[in-house]
């Protein structure tokens, strides 16, 4: 089946911070967010934003490029913030726990296709590509995410 889209243009980072902010309300336990991009796609930026406005504090939120995973209490769900740039198998998923927070976490997930075919099938997916001076966000996910987004305000 072919994932929906929806397309953004995001000018600069506040815009991504933002975008971020709309969207961490309408995520729940078991929801999974793929972030791509190159380096310095915005994908960290993202997802400090967006943990930030989980919690509604102005949090440190560091990159887990060494630690690899950082969780967040959330009164609905712990949050992992993943970068799985440096995994070089997906075998080292299971040894960070991560299948059991697929269940009932909430996962940001930079990095995801080091996750082969352990990536949820249900995942939304946020692609992040520079375009002119900002860069273009695209969320690719089921007609039942790409709803959620609209319905919820985050794709303006």
């Amino acid at each position: 089946m072919t994932p929906e889209t929806a397309s953004l243009f995001l000018a600069d980072d506040a815009a991504t911070a933002a975008l971020a902010g709309r969207v961490a309300p309408l995520l729940r336990a078991g929801d999974t967010l793929l972030l791509e991009g190159n380096i310095g796609a915005g994908k960290t930026t993202f997802a400090r934003a967006l943990i930030r406005a989980r919690l509604g504090r102005e949090e440190d939120v560091p990159s887990p490029t060494f630690t690899l995973v950082q969780t967040y209490d959330d009164p609905e769900a712990e949050i992992w913030h993943c970068d799985l740039y440096r995994l070089t198998s997906p075998d080292e998923i299971l040894e960070l726990g991560l299948d059991a927070a697929f269940d009932d976490g909430i996962c940001l997930i930079e990095w995801p296709e080091r996750l082969g075919t352990a990536a949820p099938k249900a995942a939304l997916r946020l692609v992040l590509s520079p375009e002119g001076d900002g860069r273009m966000a695209r969320f690719e996910g089921s007609t039942a995410w790409i709803e959620r987004l609209r319905m919820g305000g985050a794709l303006g």
